[in-house]
Parts: C-alpha cells; sequence; structure tokens
C-alpha cells in the first residue's frame, strides 16, 4: 500500500536504505540512495521483467519525498518456482541438429554439437511464464518498506543537522546580544576620541559643533534596525524548526537574510568589538548555511 507523504521534522536528504523481499517466484533487492538536490530528482533501474513499474514507482517516490536525488535500484533474481521445470523448444533444437548435419555433410572435420552447446543457443530453453501482477505487486511492498527506512533514516540525519544548527543559532544570538552591550560603550568611546583630537589641534571646542558629529556618527553607526532584524530572524529560524514538512528552502533564504545583516554590522561598525562580533556572526552563518544545503 502506497504511503502519502506526510507532516514529519526536519529531515536530511542524505540517506541509503536496501531492502530484500523473498517470493514464490525469486528475491528482489531494493537499494535507494538519496543526496542533497535542489529539486526532487529520481533515477531508476529496474530489471526487464518488472519496467511496467516504472511509473507506479516514481509515483511511490514522489508522496513520500520533496526534494533529494535520488538513485533507486530493483534487482530480481529468479527462483525454483520462477525457473519451474526445464522445457526445450522442439522446432528450434530440430532446426539446429539439421543445420549442423548440413555443415558436416561439406566439412566432415567440424565437431558434433553436445547437448550442453545445445541447450545455449538462443531460443532453445522456454522461460517459464512468471506472474507478474504478483511479482509486480510484491515488488511495490518491498519498496514501500524501503521507502518507509529511507524517510527514517533522513529523519534521525536530520534531528543531528537541526541540532547542530540550533547550537550555532544559540552562538550568534550572545553575540548579538554582546552587540547590544557594546554599542552605548562604542558612542560614548567615539566622543572621547573625538574630544582628545580636538585638543591635540588645539582648536576651539565648539559645543553645538561636537554635538553635531556626535549626532552624525550615531546616524552612521547605528545598527539598531540590523540587530532587530537578526532578532527576528533568528526567532523566524526556531519557528521553521518547529513546524513539520521540508523546511530546507526557507532556512536557506533566511541564511542570505542573515548573511547580509551581519555584512552591513560589519560595514558600520566602528568598534574593533563589534568587528569581531560581526566577524563571528558570518563565521557561524557560514557553518548553518552548508548545514542547510543538506535539509529537505
Amino acid at each position: 500500500m502506497n504511503r502519502a507523504k506526510s507532516p514529519s521534522p526536519t529531515a536530511s536528504m542524505t540517506a541509503f536504505a536496501r531492502r530484500e523481499a523473498v517470493t514464490p517466484w525469486g528475491a528482489l533487492t531494493w537499494e535507494l540512495r538519496s543526496v542533497n538536490h535542489r529539486y526532487l530528482e529520481i533515477a531508476l533501474r529496474l530489471p526487464e521483467e518488472l519496467r511496467a513499474l516504472e511509473p507506479r514507482v516514481r509515483e511511490m517516490i514522489n508522496a513520500r519525498l520533496a526534494r533529494g536525488k535520488l538513485d533507486g535500484t530493483l534487482r530480481f533474481q529468479p527462483g525454483e518456482a520462477a525457473a519451474g521445470a526445464i522445457e526445450t523448444n522442439e522446432d528450434q533444437v530440430q532446426r539446429l541438429l539439421a543445420a549442423a548435419d548440413r555443415l558436416r555433410s561439406h566439412t566432415p572435420d567440424v565437431t558434433s554439437l553436445r547437448a550442453i552447446d545445445i541447450l545455449r543457443w538462443p531460443g532453445v530453453l522456454k522461460a517459464a511464464p512468471l506472474d507478474l501482477d504478483s511479482l509486480g505487486a510484491a515488488a511495490l511492498e518491498a519498496l514501500n518498506a524501503t521507502l518507509d527506512e529511507l524517510v527514517a533514516t533522513r529523519v534521525r540525519e536530520g534531528a543531528r543537522l537541526q541540532e547542530f544548527m540550533l547550537q550555532r543559532l544559540q552562538a550568534m544570538e550572545q553575540q548579538v546580544a554582546k552587540a547590544k552591550e557594546l554599542i552605548p560603550e562604542a558612542a560614548r568611546l567615539f566622543r572621547e576620541r573625538l574630544e582628545a583630537r580636538l585638543k591635540e589641534i588645539k582648536q576651539q571646542l565648539d559645543p553645538a559643533r561636537l554635538e553635531q558629529e556626535i549626532v552624525l556618527f550615531a546616524q552612521k553607526s547605528d545598527v539598531a534596525e540590523e540587530i532587530d532584524r537578526l532578532t527576528a530572524h533568528f526567532a523566524e529560524i526556531r519557528h521553521v524548526f518547529a513546524q513539520p514538512g521540508p523546511a530546507g528552502r526557507r532556512l536557506d533564504f533566511l541564511m542570505q537574510e542573515l548573511n547580509r545583516e551581519a555584512n552591513t554590522l560589519s560595514s558600520k561598525s566602528t568598534d574593533t568589538r563589534l568587528t569581531n562580533v560581526a566577524v563571528e556572526l558570518k563565521v557561524l552563518i557560514e557553518q548553518m548555511r552548508e548545514q542547510v544545503q543538506n535539509i529537505e
């Protein structure tokens, strides 16, 4: 039975699953391997006897997976029931023997055909008919079991990736908290440096001009908006992780937004400590971005 796609926790796109099923007609072996990909791409290799199943197989995979490059292989090893009793095509055997007799009449030295040679000749052995409907149903049932294993593996790996990324997110939140504490002190230090510079050049301290410079500095170095947006993005990432279903594309977009805000924070910084915060943020964002590429 086909299992419909259902909401699931954060899942990785990288996984492998293998299942075997023994049927009255022989052994079936499914191997499914998936890696990260922007969309869902399916490549299948099926035995000739079950080639007609491909549309149904694709439908079942589409119902369970949203993204990833999936390679699926089904192998079929006929068993005794499939082989059945050995039957020969008597007409083909007679034609083969007659041809051999004619050849020997022209070339007496030609070795006589052995029984094994005759059996190996194409068309001599009759293949026992397979119950393809029953075999196909068994193959699809085995596929569902293999998909169950693949999805479970992707979810387990996704949980590890989510834990890794939440640790980086917490580290970024700590960096933003540090930046909030540094901002008032950065403004105070700028004022002190400006006053000291004016004293060095013995320029008359014009209080109005001094305040104007402080205001201009505050405007140019105001990163409150960037801090607010970073905080909002952090909250959205936690929200995405808390929701069921595929999250990779949304997370990838949020990584781009985080990087944009971190770059702006760096460009506005007038304090080396704030610059260090921005650099640390970009390092953490890049670590998260690399893992997001594996999220479904």
